[in-house]
């Protein structure tokens, strides 16, 4: 239990921190003390030297100008307009709000100290002493009191029940957290209790009861660190020597400071209320004496609502929803609404109807027949109708249309068509249902084949399935390098049906193109040259030259007409508000309980809804608040009817989820884009993405879910704090305009090409005269280089890559290895899903919070060498947050180029790279995402080996914003999909650091103490293969050839760029898929390292000055340029040859 606190702030708040209570001197650094450090500060350009320039350099700067001369430091000046002076009341303050802002101060004081105080929960009973201390005179705190407060400011602070089991797990020690894990073990569970996740659980081992909980939640205190040995609190952002794990100190003025701006608002706040009143006319003391009811907080379960829940939802779901123009307007009246949709933020796009075409030829009246009974149809949509029309003239065909606008009968009619004609065709592709219904068709065979396929039943599907659903996987795996076996089923192959082609791209688009070739090699071989090739996409900007791309075809017809009718759809930009939506400076408020919110509202008004989620724990995050938020609304229930969907989850607990929303048993989804593929779950009317989805197309596919039944429907795009996410809140025209991408393979990546050549030739000897029209010209180079040649002239599979060539060369980035997570509650040793094991680390770890359909365990242990992991499920409400490090360091190199001209240029390059990630703690966070506690934890790093390009430098300062410049241009070089290739980005609590201070010894000044970070990193242009393995990818090699160009390319559209942010934006050196979330960057910054490289003058006096960036934690969001502090990089040293390379020859120019 939580123990009453009886203290005197004023006197406390007069110690020196870190002294007295031992469980407040923690550290919140980012690295254990035997860690090699992370870098700690941000380039400021121009703040101890050009960024050309080592210290050593600037003496001689003067007298060369070419290479810059030590600017002097200037003072920004600021020019933001003058605010309007605030109305102040004509009368004096009455003696009730003079008492009521005494209320504030003490409440204010006692709580801004207790907050500091680790494993102390700030509860109504806990403080009221020790505010009603501070009042003096023997006057009592009451919860009227409070409500009263919270009517001038009420989004300031929080006063409401919470349920004291959770309250209690957050504020106890490690040793009460291991004591509370082993009596969970003892606890005999029901059936009952693991079916319901509102009985009494793991967490709570008596019966729960709430308690009335305070908090201000309009800012944090900024977290500081002890001095080892002033014990003076200093800034965290940086490690000191030897100095272990610890949680943060913080320092009076940190404290007094926020107490003066809390204080200042609420007088303000009182200002405004009376004049509010004198101008309406009304009794100001009889007004807040009515208005404080509504804040006065209730249990759950009685018969009032809180004030939280005073806007209240429908009393049941109703059976037929409101239209979703009506569901908008009521929402915006809701009370926790504060104008979230943006300026420009609310599109409509009208229904429309549909547009019908005919067949040029007759069908059967047993398929008329057979579409009528499944599906009601009677007429062809016009796409639908030209497509087919061209199929049965002979063309290949491609359909670009929107989601849900019938493109599957586009394949379905010709293939039943043809099995009419010809009972021994084959297809691959599913459509069991229309089969049913045509005479002397319902016993053909329709079967999938893919990795879940029992062995048994192989053969069977191969001999007389006529219809297979399979993947590329499956082609490359099996099918191909077995023809002998399928060569009854290759030889009668008249459709190949190909859908979502728009997700074969870049790197695994090329792999698919060339399985295609080998399967239209082999089809050949046999004697069917009469395979028709049929593919559905998104709306992309090349889809008929994408096509013929992967196919390797040219009869290609594009039908991109949709005739399909479609709802009424509303599109929003929802903005995440502020903490305090007067109060900017309060930093925006928690997107996922925004994003849960909204579901919830959404779903209550029985709107079917889907969520997004960019990463995986995100959507556990979600759906946990989801439930929460409906158990704040007093409708636990409903929290059943939403369920998670992504990565790693089992394929049996897949289908049943895509089954029970497909057959209305579920009203929401939580997922990742593993949903955006295809999968039919029914009805949808709503879409919410939870941040920008990394590109604008991924935006409109996941936005296309929503609405398939012609229904009116809404997309709603939730913007987090991000300078990506607030470039398209600010900038919604854009969502709407941007042109969709262009799709791209790489047919001349030679690792890629070499390794199906390989495998063709395992499949069936090659001839390069003949097999040229299928993998080009390099294939004369490559069969004469690579391959084994017989006496007859034909080449063969080199014996490197036998007995199964197919095995040795990869078209996805899969693991081999991954840990199973046992579920141990009440010794039921489940299985509850499979992470891969280079995901493991950063997801798993002992004492962890492990989260599974929104469901949180406890991480017993982690056994790494038999991939297994233990976790308990517990009832808590705090999660935990990994702590890491990664490093790119070149191995080897084997080839260099200069990147310009110029007289001594810098150079780029090429050779194996070794990535080396650790995790090496991680952090206990609450729903606000304040630390409660740091615990350290002994991972084995993470290795891998992969191909690189770089370029050293003298020094970094605005690596991170140069290297995403050069990324975004990549596609423009190299065919590329995003992720393709990464680079080093650079981490916020590092990065951010400012200089350590203390005071000299006269006492009277400060000076500056430089304590190098302990884990510095080389001053280099990172970028690396993220897929091939020690070979890598071949993208990076490519990279290399054009680095000159792309460096160039890169400074101007820096230069070009008009926008005004330090940090950039998305049109110049952010990266909407940047795992940093583009915070670390400097646009100017960039331009220096670029200019540099190319030998290029910089112009040091347009630059603009670091400023230390105040507001948003670590400058998200900040109008200056990142303050820089000590260098976190260090001089890049030579990385030795590869052997057999020699450097004269290897250099290109």
């Amino acid at each position: 239990m939580t123990q009453p606190l009886s203290i005197e702030p004023d006197n406390a708040l007069k110690r020196k921190r870190g002294h007295d209570v031992d469980d407040q001197d923690v550290n919140l650094t980012d690295q254990p003390a035997n860690a090699p450090g992370k870098p700690d500060t941000a380039f400021e350009v121009g703040s101890h030297r050009s960024a050309n320039l080592t210290a050593s350099d600037t003496e001689n700067a003067k007298d060369n100008p070419k290479r810059g001369h030590q600017p002097k430091k200037t003072t920004a000046t600021s020019s933001k307009p003058t605010a309007p002076k605030k109305r102040t009341p004509v009368a004096p303050w009455p003696d009730d709000f003079k008492r009521l802002s005494q209320t504030h101060r003490a409440l204010n004081l006692v709580y801004t100290f207790c907050c500091t105080r680790k494993h102390f929960a700030t509860t109504f009973d806990n403080i009221k002493k020790a505010v009603q201390a501070q009042l003096g005179q023997g006057q009592e705190l009451t919860v009227e009191d409070i409500a009263r407060v919270r009517v001038l400011v009420p989004q300031a602070i929080r006063f409401e029940y919470v349920d004291e089991a959770k309250l209690e797990v957050m504020t106890v020690g490690d040793k009460d957290i291991a004591d509370y894990g082993r009596n969970q073990r003892r606890q005999t569970w029901t059936a009952e209790t693991m079916e319901d996740p509102n009985a009494n659980q793991p967490g709570n081992l008596e019966v729960s009861k709430d308690i009335l909980f305070f908090e201000f939640v309009d800012g944090d205190l900024k977290r500081e660190v002890s001095h080892p040995k002033t014990g003076e609190p200093s800034k965290p952002f940086r490690r000191m020597k030897d100095e272990d794990l610890k949680m943060p100190v913080y320092s009076q003025k940190q404290m007094l400071k926020l107490i003066e701006k809390r204080n200042t608002k609420f007088s303000e706040a009182i200002d405004a209320f009376l004049v509010r009143c004198e101008d309406e006319m009304i009794d100001p003391a009889l007004l807040l004496d009515q208005e404080k009811n509504t804040f006065i907080p209730t249990p759950p379960g009685s018969s009032v609502n809180t004030p939280a829940n005073a806007a209240k939802p429908p009393p049941s779901i109703p059976k037929e929803r409101k239209s979703i123009a009506e569901i908008i307007a009521e929402i915006r009246e809701m009370e926790w609404y504060h104008a979230q949709i943006v300026p420009e933020g609310h599109r409509v796009f009208e229904a429309q109807n549909p547009v019908y075409g005919d067949l040029t030829f007759q069908l059967s009246q047993n398929l008329v027949n057979a579409l009528y009974n499944t599906k009601g149809i009677t007429q062809l949509y016009s796409h639908q109708a030209q497509a087919i029309n061209h199929l049965y003239d002979g063309h290949d065909v491609i359909i670009s249309t929107s989601t849900s606008s019938g493109k599957s009968l586009i394949y379905q009619i010709p293939m039943l068509h043809e099995l009419e004609q010809d009972p021994d065709s084959r297809g691959i592709r599913s459509m069991l249902e229309l089969l049913q219904y045509m005479n002397g068709l319902e016993s053909t065979m329709v079967e999938t084949f893919d990795g879940d396929t029992a062995m048994g039943s192989r053969n069977l599907i191969r001999d007389e399935a006529r219809i297979i659903f399979t993947n590329p996987d499956m082609l490359h795996i099996t099918i191909l390098p077995q023809e002998s076996a399928w060569r009854t089923f290759l030889k009668n192959l008249k459709f190949v049906v190909v859908d979502e082609l728009h997700v074969y791209n870049g790197l695994f688009g090329s792999h698919v193109a060339f399985i295609m070739r080998r399967l239209r090699r082999i089809c050949a071989a046999v004697g069917n040259r009469h395979v028709k090739f049929i593919s559905c996409s998104a709306t992309v900007a090349n889809p008929e030259e994408h096509m013929k791309s992967v196919f390797g075809i040219q009869n290609v017809k594009l039908v991109d007409f949709d005739g399909s009718p479609s709802g009424r759809k509303e599109f929003i930009c929802w903005n995440t508000p502020f903490k305090d939506p007067a109060d900017p400076t309060s930093g925006r408020g928690d997107t996922v309980s925004e994003t849960a919110r909204l579901f919830c509202q959404l779903l209550l008004r029985s709107v079917r809804v889907i969520a997004f989620c960019r990463i995986r724990k995100l959507c556990e995050v979600l759906l946990q608040a989801v439930r929460t938020e409906f158990q704040a609304l007093e409708r636990p229930e409903v929290g059943k009817m939403v369920m998670g969907y992504r990565g790693g989850y089992s394929p049996q607990d897949r289908r049943q989820i895509e089954k029970e929303m497909f057959e209305g048993k579920l009203m929401g989804i939580v997922a990742t884009n593993a949903l955006e593929l295809g999968v039919d779950i029914g009805s949808l009317d709503a879409v919410v993405t939870l941040g920008f989805p990394y590109s604008i197309s991924n935006l409109r596919q996941q936005s296309g879910r929503a609405g398939r039944r012609n229904k009116d429907s809404l997309s709603v795009l939730v913007g987090d704090r991000y300078p990506t996410d607030q470039h398209y809140m600010q900038n919604p025209d854009e969502i709407f305009t941007r042109p969709n991408c262009a799709l791209q393979i790489d047919l001349d990546n030679e690792l890629i090409l070499e390794g199906h050549i390989q495998c063709a030739a395992f499949e069936m000897p090659i001839r390069p005269d003949e097999d040229h029209i299928y993998f080009g010209e390099r294939l004369f180079t490559i069969t004469a280089t690579r391959l084994i040649k017989d006496s007859m002239g034909f080449y063969h599979c080199h014996g490197r890559f036998r007995p199964q060539p197919s095995r040795c060369v990869s078209i996805r980035d899969t693991e081999d290895h991954h840990f199973a997570v046992i579920d141990t509650t009440n010794n039921r040793n489940v299985v509850l899903e499979e992470v891969e094991a280079s995901r493991a680390f950063f997801t798993i770890y002992e004492g962890g919070i492990f989260l599974h359909q929104g469901q949180t365990y406890l991480v017993q242990e982690l056994n790494p060498e038999k991939y297994f992991a233990r976790v308990l499920r517990v009832h808590v409400d705090w999660n935990t947050m990994q702590r890491d490090f990664t490093d790119i360091d070149p191995i080897e190199t084997e080839a260099m180029r200069p990147v310009s001209t110029e007289p001594n240029p810098c150079c780029a390059f090429f050779g194996a790279v070794q990535i080396h990630a650790v995790v090496y703690g991680f952090f206990k966070v609450d729903k606000r995402g304040r630390v409660l506690d740091a615990v350290q934890v002994d991972n084995p790093p993470i290795e891998i080996l992969t191909k690189a390009c770089g370029s050293t430098l003298n020094i970094a300062a605005a690596i991170h914003a140069a290297e995403h410049a050069v990324l975004s241009l990549l596609p423009s070089f190299v065919i590329s999909s995003p992720g393709d290739v990464r680079t080093e980005c650079k981490v916020a609590k590092k990065e951010l650091g400012r200089s350590l201070r203390r005071a000299n010894d006269s006492g009277k000044d400060l000076e500056r103490v430089l304590q190098p970070p302990s884990r510095q990193r080389p001053a280099r242009l990172t970028f690396y293969d993220a897929k091939g393995g020690a070979c890598g990818s071949g993208i990076a090699s490519k990279a290399f050839e054009f680095i000159g160009l792309l460096l160039r390319r890169a400074v101007a559209r820096i230069e070009a760029c008009s926008c005004l942010a330090p940090q950039g934006c998305v049109e110049c050196v952010c990266d909407e898929r940047c795992k940093e979330m583009n915070v670390v960057m400097s646009k100017a910054g960039a331009g220096v390292i670029l200019r540099c490289l190319l030998g290029w003058e910089v112009d040091v006096d347009a630059l603009p000055w670091g400023e230390d960036v105040e507001g948003n934690e670590y400058g998200v969001g900040g109008a200056g340029e990142l303050a820089g502090g000590l260098e976190t990089v260090i001089r890049a040293g030579e990385v030795p040859w590869k052997a057999g390379c020699n450097p004269d020859e290897r250099s290109r120019t």
